[in-house]
């Protein structure tokens, strides 16, 4: 790859990341807000709008796949080899943690932009439970859960388990993409309150095309023989940690999409925040606060490595590819989500907070 493709996936990453962080604030979109906004409030506006985004995302990467432009089978989400369990447990874990610390990962980027300064000892926290699970003291007991429980499957996504039916790759791909596309956008905007947000409808399918644009940057843009970049997109919780690498050692490492994009949501947020007059510096209202917090950031750095993403790396980008092991850590991210959100296990209000 030569230097003038690095600097255009580094400089797309950049620009990806400070859209994602301008709409992310402005829109409050998340996964967890939109779950306690529907189960909580009644307030279903949220949830409809990261329906949307899912729909958007799968019938933009789906067209670049079906096009032959990005190869999505070079992402780590469509492996023949992968473990149900952990990804499933890893999704629970990081649902869970999500509720306690108030936000996911890239939610978290976005209120730091803002001032609030819980955030950054989520950021902080998450990015180093992370990096203990993908190559520190956590990662031999990881890869020890996988290699007990991993399967090979020949069909790893929903077009494939269609194809073994007899259908054609074209014919399985849009058939799979157009039923979950279509019941997403109908569930979407089923609800009056959300047609009547433009400004959640907008943020919907902003969020959806940035998927597509990062599998785009990466897969065609990046696409070299020689030296490729990774196959990916909208992801935060191995970027992240990376980030924190990065900026401890950067001599040693290399900068990449994740590292750029990770940047780029702090700066989107940050001046965003400037710009309107949101920004509003904020912290712990008690130490318990803060050990809830700090709590929930390491489960979903343990969980989001384990799932292999968290709730857009996982619930947009990876739901983007219409991938198996997508759909069972998204089960685990949501039910965990409910449980903290509703139920026995549910994360009481703090007095203070």
């Amino acid at each position: 790859m030569t230097m003038e493709t690095t600097q255009l996936v580094i400089l797309a990453g950049l620009t990806i990341g400070l859209v994602y962080g301008s709409v992310g604030l402005l829109s409050g979109f998340c996964l967890m807000s939109s779950m306690r906004g529907w189960l909580a409030e009644g307030d279903g506006r949220l949830v409809r709008s990261y329906a949307l985004a899912i729909a958007v995302a799968i019938a933009a990467s789906q067209f670049l796949a079906g096009d032959g432009m990005v190869d999505l089978g070079k992402s780590i989400y469509l492996q023949q080899t992968f473990s149900a369990p952990v990804l499933f447990l890893g999704g629970l874990l990081f649902g869970y943690g999500m509720v306690l610390s108030n936000g996911c990962g890239s939610r978290a980027l976005v209120l730091l932009g803002r001032g609030n300064l819980r955030s950054f000892v989520v950021v902080i926290v998450l990015a180093i439970a992370a990096q203990m699970t993908l190559k520190g003291l956590i990662a031999p007991a990881r890869i020890a859960l996988v290699q007990a429980s991993q399967t090979n499957v020949d069909a790893n996504s929903l077009p494939s388990m269609l194809a073994t039916l007899g259908m054609g790759e074209a014919v399985s791909r849009g058939l799979a993409a157009t039923a979950i596309v279509v019941a997403l956008i109908l569930f979407a905007f089923a609800d009056p309150a959300f047609r009547r947000s433009p400004g959640q409808i907008a943020a919907g399918a902003v969020m959806g095309v940035l998927v597509a644009g990062g599998w785009y940057v990466t897969g065609y843009l990046g696409a070299d023989d020689f030296n490729p970049v990774p196959v990916t997109s909208l992801t935060f919780i191995a970027p992240i940690a990376d980030s924190l690498q990065y900026a401890m050692l950067s001599t040693g490492l290399t900068l990449n999409f994740g590292i750029a994009t990770v940047g780029g949501v702090f700066a989107g947020s940050l001046v965003t925040a400037l710009v309107t007059g949101r920004f509003k510096l904020e912290g712990y209202s008690s130490p318990r606060h803060m050990l809830r917090s700090a709590g929930g950031a390491a489960l979903m750095g343990i969980g989001g490595v384990m799932a292999f993403g968290c709730s857009i790396g996982q619930g947009l980008t990876g739901v983007s590819t219409l991938a198996v092991g997508s759909f069972i850590a998204v089960a685990g991210i949501l039910l965990g989500t409910t449980a903290g959100l509703r139920g026995s296990l549910r994360v009481q209000p703090l007095a203070a907070a």
